[in-house]
């Protein structure tokens, strides 16, 4: 009998020795186990970096607490699991889940200073058993550091998509959208951006909303090519300056001492978005009493440069049966007009299919009256971020346009082979000079052939970085279309196109992240309901019982003899 208290007590201080062990090395040892099988806690490399450098403490207000439906209970679920990674990493940041609209006397007050600050409520129908509720949500968090605040929205807007595809979606870019928030807060403003002018480009108030959100994150700056002309090489030298230069809707042609300006700035790494109309048509010309206009080529004088650099934009139109609505008066009902929307072939509605990390799982982008890209054979590596659907065919110009083609239908017949037309391409590597072997327009005692490697951007539509205005002309958010209430994901699209372009540590590369987030089926849950309900709390107490019987029956008739 004193032999086994002997081994009883030798095994419990084993036990005791190896749980203090384990302990001790726990304090010096950190290691968090992520068994999903997508790794979707698991952060990556790029987020890591972002997180250990927080010295402070960073504040995440997260607006997603209370009773919701059970799609958005997934969408607080994942976004606290995450957050919970970030602070296991760094105890300074710190979360907190709250409900803005849990007072019942101050909700509508709370309602009315989150909108001013720019974050819009999502209302959602929970439907319980046949029985339906609206419920108000904010799926919005605030990130606080020192005096820094920044707006992270937690669910994607997708034109079109159920909740359930909103969620997933959000669920994808979740880790993106929370790393990014932190690396604007903490980060220091350091690129450049330069908004080049003096050739008949975009109003800034056109395109405020674009100029307004990358001023959160770069310094950004017009820069106008008038001065070439007077001194080329100091112009060159100031543009060089910058890290990006951003090309939007030029209406005027360039000179050659232009060009050169811009084709060097290419050379030596220089990042471009271009935004280019090849065509002159603008859909405020088509509200006229005949309600028609022409539209013909543009000739901006930079075919050869693009020619070089191993793309060309075609004078031609994009008309696509996947496309937005436009809004018409269709007669009048009383003293008060009448309207109704129709498809708009020549504004396509592009869906994203590239597993580029730009254009990942991103919703519909809008594009107006948008031209054909043509890829050239060169050894730069070129990459179709969007393209028309396979139902689109390219119309030649000059040609007149009338709003009564909202009525035409349609024959598959016609998009044959002619469809999937490039409108937004992704350009890498070492661009050779548009000058080569050619007079330089100016002496430049720098001029280089070829220098370092860099990145553009083409988009064949200038109004694709185009806000609409308010009642007091102030710009409204980017892809919002006032006339439809619609929200197209341009701004996404657009900004995602300038941080891959100065993105030095690769943070849009998160992106690219999958996330396999099965959803609940709802209506199935209640065409089947007494059968899931048996399933989820009937079975488990059978089979408790079952295990009840078997474990009497078996220890009376052990011991019974």
């Amino acid at each position: 009998m004193e032999t086994g208290k002997q081994k009883n007590l030798k095994q419990l201080l084993l036990t005791a020795i190896v749980l203090l062990v384990l302990n001790f090395a726990g304090i010096y040892y950190f290691k968090r186990f992520d068994l999903t099988h997508d790794k979707r806690y698991t952060l990556s490399p790029t987020t890591l970096s972002i997180v250990e450098e927080v010295q402070e403490p960073l504040y995440i207000d997260v607006f997603l607490e209370g009773d919701f439906p059970g799609e958005f209970k997934r969408l607080q679920d994942e976004t606290r699991q995450l957050l919970e990674e970030f602070h296991a990493r760094n105890s300074n940041i710190i979360f907190n889940f709250t409900n803005p609209l849990a007072d019942e006397k101050t909700r509508d007050q709370a309602i009315q200073e989150l909108y001013k600050m720019g974050m819009t409520p999502i209302s959602v129908t929970v439907d319980d058993k046949g029985k339906q509720s609206q419920e108000v949500v904010f799926p919005w968090a605030m990130v606080n550091y020192e005096k820094k605040t920044v707006k992270l929205p937690l669910l994607k807007n997708m034109l079109g998509a159920s909740t359930a595809e909103k969620v997933v979606s959000s669920v994808q870019h979740l880790e993106y959208a929370i790393t990014e928030a932190i690396n604007k807060v903490t980060k220091e403003k350091e690129k450049k951006v330069a908004i080049i002018k003096g050739n008949g480009e975009m109003n800034d108030r056109l395109m405020g909303d674009f100029i307004k959100t990358v001023r959160e994150s770069y310094f950004i700056a017009p820069f106008t090519l008038d001065s070439v002309a007077k001194d080329p090489e100091r112009t060159l030298k100031q543009l060089k300056g910058y890290d990006l230069t951003v090309i939007a809707k030029p209406t005027e042609a360039f000179t050659e001492q232009e060009k050169q300006v811009i084709d060097q700035y290419i050379v030596a790494g220089g990042k471009t978005l271009w935004m280019i109309d090849a065509v002159q048509i603008e859909m405020d010309s088509l509200y006229n009493s005949t309600g028609s206009t022409l539209a013909f080529p543009k000739d901006l004088n930079l075919n050869d440069i693009f020619f070089k650099y191993g793309f060309r934009i075609n004078p031609d139109l994009v008309k696509d049966e996947m496309a937005t609505r436009i809004k018409l008066a269709s007669g009048a009902q009383g003293s008060e007009t009448q309207y109704q929307e129709y498809p708009w072939k020549f504004s396509p509605y592009v869906y994203p299919d590239s597993d580029n990390p730009i254009v990942k799982n991103m919703s519909g982008i809008r594009f107006e009256f948008a031209n054909g890209i043509d890829i050239l054979k060169n050894d730069i590596k070129k990459t179709v971020l969007l393209k028309s659907s396979p139902y689109s065919k390219k119309i030649g110009t000059p040609v007149e346009v009338k709003l009564e083609m909202v009525s035409e239908e349609g024959n598959p017949k016609d998009y044959i082979g002619k469809g999937s037309i490039p409108v937004a391409v992704l350009l890498e590597g070492k661009f050779h000079s548009a000058f080569e072997n050619r007079v330089l327009p100016f002496k430049d005692p720098s001029y280089k052939k070829e220098d370092k490697a860099g990145q553009m951007i083409v988009i064949s539509d200038g109004d694709i970085i185009k806000n609409q205005l308010d009642k007091e002309f102030q710009p409204m958010e980017l892809g919002y279309d006032k006339w439809t209430g619609n929200l197209y994901d341009n701004k996404g699209f657009i900004m995602n196109c300038v941080n891959y372009l100065l993105d030095d540590k690769g943070l849009i590369n998160i992106r690219s992240k999958d996330v396999d987030l099965p959803m609940l089926d709802v209506q199935k849950v209640h065409d089947n309901y007494s059968t899931a309900q048996f399933i989820t709390v009937g079975l488990p107490i059978v089979i408790l019982a079952l295990f009840g019987v078997l474990f009497t029956y078996l220890r009376k008739r052990k011991y019974s003899k």
